[in-house]
């Protein structure tokens, strides 16, 4: 566990402060006929990734997942499996964060459209990605794993 000393504001006291990683969801919206939903970020760090954000205190993780697809892409999707945990120390460029990775489909994929920080919001085929922020990359191709059956993905 990381610790850190820091000076209380108010008092003036050494208090230890923890820092851990914040913890986040991303999922993975496919449709086999439309690929992969990304959204480009509106925010730094720029580029496309998939849906996402960080958990919010007292929700769980997959209702995190579901708010935050449903806020950044207007979809409702339903999750279907639970590709991993990444927690790479350096996977986002702000802070130690630890992502749970969801893999999700949705009914209506007509009604996406770009919501929250996400300035554009597409499907992308698998097969020609744009680049990718985070550790995103590495999470479609173990998606992509997934999906030639070499890897597994956990169910819900």
């Amino acid at each position: 566990m990381s610790k850190k000393e820091l000076t209380c504001p108010n008092c003036g006291a050494v208090v230890e402060a923890y820092r851990n990683p914040a913890p986040t969801v991303d999922t993975i919206i496919y449709r086999p006929e439309r690929g992969v939903v990304l959204v480009k970020r509106g925010r730094p760090p720029y580029g496309h990734a998939l849906p996402g954000g960080f958990i919010e205190e007292g929700e769980a993780a997959e209702s995190a997942a579901i708010r935050e697809a449903l806020e950044e892409t207007g979809l409702h999707i339903t999750l279907k499996s639970l590709l991993g945990v990444y927690s790479d120390p350096a996977r986002d460029p702000r802070r130690h964060t630890m992502s749970v990775v969801y893999i999700a489909d949705t009914e209506h994929p007509e009604n996406l459209q770009a919501g929250d920080d996400a300035a554009e919001a597409a499907f992308h085929p698998l097969e020609s990605l744009p680049e990718l922020a985070f550790d995103h990359a590495r999470i479609l191709a173990d998606f992509k794993a997934v999906l030639r059956g070499d890897r597994k993905a956990a169910d819900l």
